[in-house]
């Protein structure tokens, strides 16, 4: 409001000098020049919340990556410096005051942290220490080791599950009559050519998760990092295959939004929908259409 006054302020103040205007008016209150100073001084000041408000407020990409970064380069910015006025260095004095209470406690950090690790953009963390930052890593690591090792279980329970089928066997005297399987021709190619074309002694054990885990966070950190106007949920549908374990934990983090402004837009959504003309509208039916409304995407002609 105060941006779009300043854009004004010659049509405004030509519009208070008119004849028409000060007709019947005494005294018409106006801005002075300190006010007027102090008012660009604010609007300046405040750019940076204003650009991270308006960033946070998309919806095309407000992954719950960008506020650690975002966080950090907001408290860099209103630090005060050696030429800034009154009005702006106590308008940076009450911001960072109040960023110093968001985002302590450890469960917090170790969320934004971790998300941010995963977003190939801010993988680097450049705002944390070098301490912080292997701690975030080997912190990713473990969890996506931690992941693989409950899906190797889940299949191992599923592969050792007895087999119920929907026809019971013929018994015979000696028991349940089993069907005969034939040999695979993998089975015989390995019983006839296995003891000169297998080379044992080349053969590498299995790794374990956590090492598997270690070797994919070691290359993507490697990895060329994102660009800023790049998604990066795209990216880890590109390289899910290069780096399976890192995507499968990139999907617990990156798909939690960072504000809630997308949930009150489609509660906004469902008041233009049901209005009083169509208030006798069933509920699967407005479910319906408040889902079209935020997924299809019409091509331009």
């Amino acid at each position: 409001m105060v941006e779009r006054f300043l854009e004004q302020q010659p049509a405004i103040c030509a519009t208070l000098l008119s004849p028409e205007v000060r007709k019947g008016q005494s005294d018409l209150c106006t801005l002075n020049e300190t006010d007027v100073s102090n008012a660009e001084d604010a609007v300046s000041a405040l750019k940076p919340m204003k650009d991270a408000t308006t960033l946070m407020s998309e919806e095309s990409n407000p992954t719950v990556s960008l506020i650690a970064p975002i966080n950090a380069q907001l408290f860099q910015d209103m630090t005060g410096t050696i030429g800034d006025s009154p009005m702006i260095h106590a308008i940076k004095n009450a911001i960072k005051t109040d960023l110093l209470k968001r985002y302590n406690s450890e469960a917090e950090k170790k969320i934004l942290h971790t998300a941010s690790a995963l977003d190939p953009r801010f993988k680097g963390l450049p705002f944390l220490t070098v301490e912080e930052r292997l701690e975030v890593y080997r912190g990713v690591t473990e969890e996506a080791a931690s992941l693989e090792n409950e899906r190797t279980l889940r299949r191992t329970e599923v592969t050792e599950a007895p087999e119920v089928t929907g026809t019971l066997e013929e018994e015979t005297p000696d028991g349940p009559s089993a069907p005969k399987r034939k040999a695979s021709s993998s089975s015989l190619l390995v019983s006839l050519l296995g003891r000169s074309f297998t080379d044992t002694e080349g053969t590498a054990e299995p790794k374990t998760p956590y090492a598997s885990a270690e070797e994919e966070m070691e290359r993507y950190c490697k990895a060329s990092s994102l660009p800023l106007n790049e998604d990066p949920l795209n990216w880890w549908r590109v390289h899910e295959i290069t780096f399976p374990l890192l995507s499968r934990v990139s999907k617990r983090y990156l798909c939690i939004p960072g504000t809630s402004v997308s949930a009150e837009r489609v509660f906004s959504t469902a008041g233009d929908v049901v209005t009083a003309k169509r208030s006798t509208l069933k509920p699967e039916h407005v479910d319906q259409l408040v889902f079209l409304q935020k997924n299809l995407q019409i091509p331009k002609c």
